[in-house]
């Protein structure tokens, strides 16, 4: 199936303005961009046949053309990544069988997550649309709960039925225990990893939806999809030890290059 992985970015995020220019160090103490560091992220996948970045900061499409990469230049009015998926498959110069969204805050993506949701939708034609969830060990779960005690808006869970459909996803750590837990623990609350894949006719119907409760409430653009009766496959990815992460304030910055 050929795969063009989207890239997209914005420079006036709400939480965090300027946040896909914010330099990440790693050990080797490079310092890359955020949006280098996902593009790189995105250039490992194996079965992707392109790789885009999508914004409509001129800024942030220098940078991106510094380090190399190709930029598809979409509308201001674009109120999220998914819309500005939708508004950049229009205007790519080739077609493919699926599109993924990964996000320009998600640098440490592993590429597996990305091929879990190519493998699903090559095996299942059902699914229109597809996204990572992993089990949140203990470290992951107490920076969720951290997060919310101290009023930021971090990442997000999933809850999905038992063909694996997602029934709802939240800026909560969902479902409550009320519980501790341990490092040997097997923690009911599955972190839902940022990226998306879609088939072109998701992806296109996304932009003719009006914005619902449920999204305008949590400020998750793939509630979209579920307000409107399409499944989400949630398709659950192994970390094989690594930490997964993304940039959603200031403070994660330290969580992120601790990582690198």
């Amino acid at each position: 199936m050929k795969t063009i992985i989207l890239i997209p970015a914005r420079y006036a995020s709400s939480r965090y303005p300027g946040k896909p220019l914010v330099m990440l160090t790693g050990r080797d103490g490079v310092a890359k961009s955020l949006i280098q560091r996902s593009w790189e992220a995105a250039k490992a996948v194996p079965d992707a046949h392109s790789v885009y970045v999508c914004t409509d900061d001129d800024r942030i499409r220098a940078a991106a053309e510094s380090f190399g990469a190709k930029v598809i230049m979409t509308a201001e009015s674009c109120a999220n990544g998914t819309e500005r998926c939708a508004d950049a498959m229009s205007k790519l110069p080739e077609g493919a069988d699926l599109y993924v969204n990964l996000q320009g805050d998600a640098p440490l993506t592993p590429s597996w997550f990305i091929e879990a949701l190519i493998h699903e939708m090559r095996d299942d034609e059902d699914v229109e649309m597809a996204t990572p969830v992993l089990r949140c060990d203990a470290q992951t779960y107490a920076n969720f709960v951290e997060d919310r005690q101290h009023g930021r808006v971090g990442g997000t869970t999933a809850a999905f039925d038992k063909h694996m459909n997602a029934l709802y996803f939240s800026k909560e750590v969902i479902p409550y225990t009320g519980k501790t837990f341990s490092e040997n623990d097997v923690i009911p609350v599955f972190h839902h990893v940022g990226v998306y894949a879609y088939r072109a006719e998701a992806l296109r119907a996304y932009g003719s939806w009006p914005v619902g409760p449920l999204e305008q409430h949590e400020g998750l653009e793939q509630l979209r999809f579920l307000e409107n009766g399409m499944p989400i496959r949630c398709v659950e990815v192994d970390a094989r030890g690594r930490v997964f992460w993304e940039l959603n304030n200031p403070v994660d910055v330290a969580r992120i290059e601790s990582v690198l």
